[in-house]
């Protein structure tokens, strides 16, 4: 079967043991890949109710059936495991190339286990692999690390995935980062590859990655690169500005959450969009492995140069903390890359922060930095690198909203679900996209099922933001599509041009089979039953299906949406239901027999 290369690695830190093992082809179909396959092998390898940060944990670092193959944008892999932040399961996505060389090196993926008494990494080179001594990296940042471990393994075509001092120091905000700027960066992963004393992955491969069908294979990604050219997001507007093309159009639509969710419209948000980026600090595009969408961005603001920053990190870091200054978000962002840190959740925390001093809960005493106010560049930049070095009060921020709003007696001003903060659209104004935060197996989350597509920009079609009827339906239909793109190892941006039949053709023509389109939706209701079921396990229980508090309390206070709540408790049963789950959101006897889930 092509796609997939029938083997992975299963490496024990704790012994030193290495294994290459034989994939099950029938089960990677099955759960397709990816996200989907790891999430299966993590439900069966590890208990759901073990801390995060255990060595019994498992990471798993995982590619798709389509990765490193020709089919646009097949550079994705993803990052399985338990979650420190949340203590849900953490699937965290991440592009670049090194998920493109770990399928060429001839593996479909690596279970790491256990834990290494001192500092190491992993050195993948094609059939060869080694634990090797990393005491000599640890502490460095991210940019320092790669360049170092380029330089010791010779190979300067390896692809390097590391963690930052972040990760090191167990911060729950820790990410993973890979080809120096791209991140698996949501639900705290890096902390749990720290806690292995697990500092890197150097991977170079040389296979080759053939279809199952050559013909077949050119006649469909000939009609897929069409479309995404064709598309107006894939083939203009993200290629032109990046992703920061949505700053303008999410402020106006009145759902750009500003001073940590207090408002959502930001009167100077224009001096933060991707047109002031790329008018002012943009050097060049870049793109991940096989990308024709091209929406990364290298920026340089004086002695600071690198790719980024993103929409979500320009809101998390301007918007959300009422900053206009874009040298400032771009050094914040920085910061994040080099540290290893995820930018929304980081941006997000100082936001609760800057409240938090606002309401005079958080003294002056306390702040060993920065005054930590709204609209203060100085503070984010300083106090990212205080995140990262877990440093001060800095080590506080570390670990995420929820604890630190909890801490201060507060936990009202968290704007987090299942405690991973929400990124930069304010729910009160997109009402499915409400729903898929409050439902997402790994809480605050906006790439579980992007409702921001119909609802704002209206692919596939428009649909009226304010409005409940239908919605969960689609939310329900973008989650289990989301989860195959994840799963397949493209990037959720083709969803913009793409549809479930596309997904399906791609699938056929370069794996060899034969699936139906209602099969490939199918596997997705399966991952996320799966995901679901894992959760529940792990404690997490309906209730907290739910968005803050404000959300649902406090209407916008002024610009489009002015006046809005999220009607969740509206919107919840009719989800569960769809699901086909009861009335208190387990998923049925009958639902999981029918999705074939043990």
């Amino acid at each position: 079967m092509a796609g997939y290369i029938g083997k992975f690695l299963r490496i024990n830190l704790s012994t030193g043991r290495i294994d290459k093992e034989e994939l099950d082809l029938e089960l990677a179909v099955k759960f397709v890949g990816g996200r989907g396959l790891a999430s299966y092998f993590l439900t069966q390898e590890i208990a759901p109710e073990i801390e995060p940060l255990d060595p019994a944990n498992k990471i798993i670092f995982a590619t798709g059936p389509l990765t490193g193959s020709r089919a646009p944008t097949a550079g994705r892999y993803m990052v399985v495991t338990k979650s420190p932040l949340s203590g849900t399961i953490a699937s965290s996505n991440s592009g670049g190339f090194w998920g493109a060389e770990l399928k060429r090196a001839g593996y479909d993926m690596i279970i790491v286990e256990g834990k290494s008494d001192k500092p190491c990494y992993i050195h993948v080179n094609d059939d060869a692999v080694e634990i090797k001594d990393a005491e000599k990296y640890w502490g460095k940042l991210v940019s320092e690390t790669t360049d170092l471990l380029l330089e010791e393994t010779g190979d300067p075509k390896a692809k390097v995935l590391t963690i930052g001092p972040a990760g090191e120091k167990l911060a729950l905000l820790a990410c993973i980062m890979n080809d120096r700027y791209r991140a698996a960066g949501r639900s705290g992963v890096g902390a749990v590859m720290g806690s292995k004393s697990l500092k890197a992955i150097v991977v170079r491969g040389t296979g080759k990655l053939s279809p199952a069908g050559e013909d077949q294979t050119k006649e469909v990604l000939t009609n897929i690169r069409k479309k995404i050219k064709e598309n107006e997001v894939t083939g203009k507007g993200l290629p032109t500005y990046g992703t920061s093309i949505l700053v303008n159009l999410i402020n106006q639509s009145g759902i750009y959450p500003t001073n940590n969710f207090q408002e959502a419209y930001f009167e100077t948000a224009e001096k933060t969009s991707g047109e002031t980026l790329a008018e002012k600090y943009l050097v060049k595009n870049t793109a991940c492995f096989g990308c024709p969408i091209g929406c990364g961005r290298y920026t340089k603001v004086g002695d600071v140069e690198g790719e980024g920053p993103e929409y979500e990190t320009v809101w998390a870091y301007g918007a959300s903390c009422g900053v206009d200054d874009l040298e400032a978000i771009i050094r914040a962002n920085s910061w994040c890359n080099e540290y290893g840190l995820d930018t929304i959740s980081a941006g997000a925390t100082i936001a609760c922060a800057m409240e938090l001093c606002e309401k005079g809960v958080l003294g002056p005493d306390e702040i060993d930095g920065p005054e930590l106010k709204f609209g203060s560049g100085e503070a984010i930049v300083e106090w990212t690198r205080k995140m990262g070095a877990c440093e001060g009060f800095g080590a506080k921020l570390a670990l995420g909203s929820a604890r630190l709003a909890e801490e201060y007696g507060k936990p009202e001003l968290s704007m987090s679900v299942k405690k991973l903060e929400l990124p930069a659209y304010d729910p009160r104004g997109v009402q499915g996209h409400g729903l898929q935060y409050a439902t997402s197996n790994r809480g605050g989350c906006h790439v579980r099922g992007y409702m921001i597509a119909p609802e704002i920009i209206g692919l596939p079609e428009k649909l009226d933001p304010l409005s409940i009827e239908g919605k969960a339906v689609w939310v329900k239909i973008f989650q289990d599509l989301t989860a195959v793109i994840d799963s397949l190892g493209l990037c959720l941006f083709t969803s913009f041009a793409l549809g479930a039949e596309d997904y399906k053709d791609m699938f056929n023509a370069i794996v060899g089979q034969d699936l139906t389109t209602e099969a490939v939706l199918e596997a997705g209701d399966r991952i996320w039953n799966l995901e679901r079921m894992f959760n529940l396990k792990a404690g997490i229980s309906p209730d907290q299906d739910k968005l803050p508090r404000r959300l649902l309390d406090e209407p916008i206070p002024s610009g489009p949406c002015k006046g809005r709540v999220h009607r969740l408790p509206e919107l919840l049963p009719e989800y569960y239901k769809e699901r086909g789950w009861d009335e208190k959101g387990l998923p049925t006897e009958a639902k999981l027999a029918q999705l074939e889930i043990a």
